[in-house]
Parts: C-alpha cells; sequence; structure tokens
C-alpha cells in the first residue's frame, strides 16, 4: 500500500470542504488577524512582536488573489494545515509504514487545534510546515548523516522560527534526546551544520531586531516577564497552571493527549522511535506549564509540541488501543466539522443569551461608526487608544481618507502601532476615541461627540467614547 494513495485524497478532502466553508465565514478578521494583514503592507524582516513570515504570507496570498478580503487572508491557513498533515504521513511512513502513515495524516488534519486555526490565520499554522519538514529531516539526519540533509535541517528550522520563535523549543528537545537516547545523537559536525543552517536562515530576523531595539525578543519576554524578575514578578499561580493543563484536552482531543500522558507514565516500556517524538512533545508542554503556574499561559502556546505528539500517540494507539483511537476520530471529527459551521452562523449563534463567538463579531461595526463620526465632523485624523480598535480602523479604513495614529507614548512602544504610527502632533482638531471608563488626555477641552455601547459582539463589555479634542492636547507635543 501507497500510504499517500489514501493519505492524500483524505486530507485534499477535509482541506477543501475547509475552504468552502471559509467563504462563507461570517466571523470579522480577530485583531490579531488585522495587525498580520498590516504587517505584510510593508514587508520586513522583523515586527514589533512577532517574526516576520506571516507577514509575507499574507502579502503573497492577497497579491496573488489581487484582493484583501478575510477570504484570502485567511485561506493560507487550511492550505498549510494540510501540507503539514502530508509531511507528518511522511514521517509516520519512513518510521512505522503505511497504515500508521495514514492515520496520522488524518489524526493531523482533525485535530480541535487545527480545524480552529484553519479558520483565521495565525503564526502557529505558518511555523507548522516548517518545524514538521524540521522533524522530518532530523529523523533522516539520524539515519543518514550527511552534510546537506543536517543544513536543509537546520533551515527548515530557520523558517520555523521566522514564522514564531517557539520553533526554538526543537533544538533544546533534540539536545535533550541526544542525552537520553543515544541513537539520537548525531555527530559534532552534524550538530553543527544544523545550527549553522538554523543561523543563517534565522539571521535576517536577528540583524533586523538588533537596529530596532530587540522589538520582537523584548516581546517575547514579556509574554514570561517574570523572567526579568523573577523575585518580584514570578508567583505561584495554581490556577492558571490547572486551567492550561486542562485546556490541552482540547486542543488536540481528550484522547490523544491522554494518550501521550500515558505513554510518559509508560516511558521505561516504550519503544525507542516513541520515546524520540515524545522529547519533541513532552518538554514543550511541562516548559508552558510552569510559565502557566509562574504568571500565565494561553492554550495554544505548547501547540508546537503536537506535531511530535501526533506522531507518537497515534501509532501507539493503533497498536494497543485501537477503540480509543476510534473514539478519537469520531471526537475530534465532530468538532472539526461544528467549528466552522458555527462561523457560518456567527451573527446569530448564542450560547446562554451571549454570542458563542462574540469575540469574532462585532469589530467591523464598530470601526463604521466612528469612520461616519469623521464624515459628520469632517475631520480627516483619528487618535485610538484600544489597540483592538486600531487593528480595525487600519483594515476595515484602508480605503477610508481618514489617518489613523496611536497615542504617542513615552519609553518602549506597547505595540506595533504606538511603534509604527504614533501621532505626530499638530493643532488642526481631531477624534479621540478610547474605552469610555478611560481618562482623555486634555479633559477641558474634550468634546464628547458620541459613546458607542454595542449590546453583542466584541465591544459588548468594552463601549467607546469618541471625543473631538484639539490636535495639540497631547503631552509631548
Amino acid at each position: 500500500m501507497i500510504w499517500w494513495h489514501v493519505a492524500l485524497p483524505g486530507v485534499l478532502a477535509i482541506t477543501g470542504l475547509r475552504i468552502v466553508l471559509l467563504a462563507y465565514n461570517r466571523t470579522d478578521l480577530f485583531v490579531d488577524e488585522a495587525q498580520y494583514w498590516l504587517w505584510g503592507q510593508e514587508l520586513s524582516f522583523g515586527y514589533y512582536s512577532k517574526p516576520p513570515l506571516i507577514g509575507w504570507v499574507i502579502r503573497a496570498a492577497t497579491d496573488l488573489a489581487g484582493s484583501d478580503a478575510p477570504f484570502w487572508i485567511r485561506l493560507p491557513a487550511p492550505l498549510l494545515h494540510g501540507v503539514t498533515a502530508i509531511i507528518l504521513g511522511a514521517s509516520a511512513a519512513r518510521i512505522y509504514g503505511a497504515r500508521p502513515a495514514i492515520l496520522v495524516a488524518l489524526a493531523y488534519i482533525t485535530l480541535p487545534m487545527v480545524a480552529l486555526a484553519s479558520l483565521l490565520i495565525s503564526t502557529d499554522t505558518v511555523m507548522f510546515p516548517f518545524l514538521a519538514a524540521a522533524l522530518a529531516l532530523y529523523i533522516r539526519l539520524l539515519a543518514e548523516p550527511r552534510w546537506f540533509v543536517a543544513l536543509l535541517t537546520g533551515a527548515a528550522l530557520g523558517l520555523a522560527a521566522l514564522a514564531k520563535y517557539a520553533a526554538v523549543y526543537y533544538l533544546l528537545c533534540a539536545g535533550l534526546a541526544a542525552v537520553l537516547l543515544p541513537w539520537a545523537r548525531p555527530n559534532w559536525r552534524m550538530a553543527a551544520l544544523v545550527l549553522l543552517g538554523f543561523l543563517f536562515t534565522l539571521s535576517p530576523n536577528l540583524v533586523w531586531n538588533v537596529f530596532n531595539g530587540f522589538s520582537t525578543v523584548q516581546h517575547t519576554l514579556d509574554n514570561a516577564d517574570w523572567v526579568r524578575d523573577p523575585g518580584a514578578r514570578a508567583s505561584l499561580n495554581l490556577g492558571g497552571l490547572a486551567e492550561f493543563f486542562v485546556s490541552q484536552f482540547g486542543v488536540v482531543g481528550p484522547v490523544l493527549f491522554g494518550a501521550l500522558l500515558a505513554m510518559t507514565l509508560r516511558w521505561a516500556r516504550l519503544e525507542s522511535e516513541y520515546r524520540l517524538f515524545l522529547l519533541f512533545a513532552v518538554p514543550i508542554v511541562a516548559i508552558v506549564c510552569g510559565q502557566a503556574l509562574l504568571a500565565q499561559a494561553y492554550a495554544n502556546w505548547a501547540a508546537s509540541a503536537y506535531l511530535a505528539g501526533t506522531l507518537c500517540a497515534v501509532p501507539w494507539l493503533m497498536g494497543r488501543h485501537r477503540a480509543w483511537l476510534i473514539a478519537s476520530f469520531v471526537f475530534n471529527g465532530a468538532i472539526s466539522l461544528i467549528l466552522p459551521l458555527s462561523t457560518l452562523a456567527a451573527d446569530s449563534l448564542r450560547l446562554g443569551g451571549n454570542l458563542a463567538l462574540e469575540r469574532y463579531v462585532g469589530r467591523v461595526e464598530m470601526t463604521g461608526e466612528i469612520l461616519d463620526a469623521a464624515d459628520e465632523t469632517g475631520l480627516d485624523i483619528i487618535v485610538a487608544s484600544d489597540r483592538d480598535v486600531l487593528a480595525d480602523l487600519f483594515y476595515s479604513g484602508r480605503y477610508h481618507p481618514a489617518i489613523v495614529y496611536a497615542p504617542p507614548t513615552a519609553g518602549r512602544a506597547p505595540h506595533h502601532y504606538s511603534l509604527k504610527f504614533p501621532y505626530p502632533g499638530g493643532t488642526e482638531p481631531l477624534l479621540y476615541v478610547t474605552r469610555s471608563d478611560h481618562p482623555v488626555p486634555c479633559p477641558e477641552d474634550a468634546q464628547q461627540f458620541a459613546r458607542v455601547a454595542p449590546e453583542t459582539g466584541a465591544y459588548r463589555r468594552h463601549p467607546q467614547t469618541i471625543y473631538v479634542v484639539p490636535g495639540d492636547c497631547f503631552s509631548g507635543d
């Protein structure tokens, strides 16, 4: 049996269905997606909070399509996950054979995290194909220690890191595997070539960081701010740890995550290939658990663990617990169908009285209210204090004549808009938009024009107030 004769049609069918449903998706671009689109408008080797690859991918997709509608911005997501599934299938075929390869590819493409990430564009999604390729090449390198395989392994990992720095976890995992598994220990020459390929590929972003105050690195440290001052900022957050750990059962499905836990407990009795893949999965989850315990961690922060996690959990279940593997496909398959279908009714589907996808609707409407205010007042400068509002103003207001800025700030910029689009100052009146419970920079001269308080959507809990203020009211102008 040639594994991809079965796996490829299955992956293509699921990906094709996702693309069709994506065309009818009624959610607005999320704040991060709108920001990634904006990055792509000015191609660079780095951006405020992430490496550059996601901006490049979105720019390529929208240029090829001749449109920057949400569908085209998000289209790379299901396509990239389809590619990742096939690469993982190829790795499984090399290690286990044809049948496990088919199941690994299909298991990955139906993971809950993949189903969700196929509905929007994210840095994890752009990272995954290159991370899967790096793992596949590393497996080959251990069997065939050749210089070009080592360089390709490093280059693939470098490309993954150009999407998200979480790819660096794989260097730590490879080092741990070399310590614990003698057969997974490449010689020093091969290891050096992997590192050389990695650093060479990542070097444009490293140089960009040097000339931009290490902006991306600083933001990465912000996500783990206890690192800067452990004595003052680190504290035990047992609730956060429990929340993150439980969330992982939803990220990859309860059966597959449960299988990874069971395999970890049975480490001494596992075959060597299972141990290798576990070492590229479990340490990542453990590191993020540590972050959750000391501060906080979002559910997707350990997503890179589940490429290798799928490569070990699925074949292990196939050989020992087939009924559980079937149950996993049923559960994850149902989630994979429910999630995209829910976006078709994003503006009406309710749970407990509120919109189920509240965070993903109402953004365009808020921008429309603000732009209407600009038209009514005849003002062509808008300054907004809220990053979410700024993100959609730049995207949804891209064809409006108004110029959008962030308020000027002292010290390090808190986000991309503050870094690249600070209000330069002036005397002409402008619109200032801020959360209704936030102060106005010049209250004695500010005139309230409107208050926007939606009853549903992303701003239901965060109403905005629109003021007309003098252009010179911001401090430091």
